[in-house]
């Protein structure tokens, strides 16, 4: 009796995933080998990060491998802003690089890709306006 289920070692050749965080942003990337399709919730990459900086940082691991031409990117975002969207589909996308090749890894742990940037929002302090700003002082 043949079974129709591939080894595990077959399908982690053919596509890769991984995992970013950023601030409040979580990303879970998706990548396979195609024709260079990048999609971030279901949009295109470009029109879902429409700041030139943000679109930059989230497709950086790509340009960066010289992959970006034979690779179909799929990732699902959610959580934080846009900005920490754009830093969490970059450590994703580097993430599911190095799965997928791990010769990449190497280079990517090099140069930053794959260091978890692990700077949070500091918390509202009580008696405070904010995390550091105090309420006017009045000395009389």
């Amino acid at each position: 009796m043949g079974s129709s289920i591939q080894p595990a070692e077959s399908v982690l050749k053919t596509q890769g995933y991984g995992t970013g965080r950023r601030k409040k942003a979580v990303a879970r990337v998706f990548i396979r080998p195609g024709s260079g399709k990048f999609e971030v919730n279901g949009r295109a990459v470009d029109s879902y990060f429409k700041n030139v900086t943000w679109l930059t940082r989230a497709v950086e691991p790509l340009k960066f491998t010289n992959t970006a031409n034979e690779l179909d990117v799929r990732a699902t975002v959610n959580g934080g802003g846009v900005g920490g969207q754009a830093g969490a589909v970059r450590m994703g996308l580097s993430r599911a690089l190095s799965v997928f090749n791990s010769d990449l890894r190497h280079g990517l742990r090099n140069n930053g890709f794959l260091t978890r940037d692990s700077r949070m929002r500091e918390r509202k302090k009580y008696g405070q306006k904010g995390a550091r700003k105090r309420f006017q002082f009045s000395k009389r």
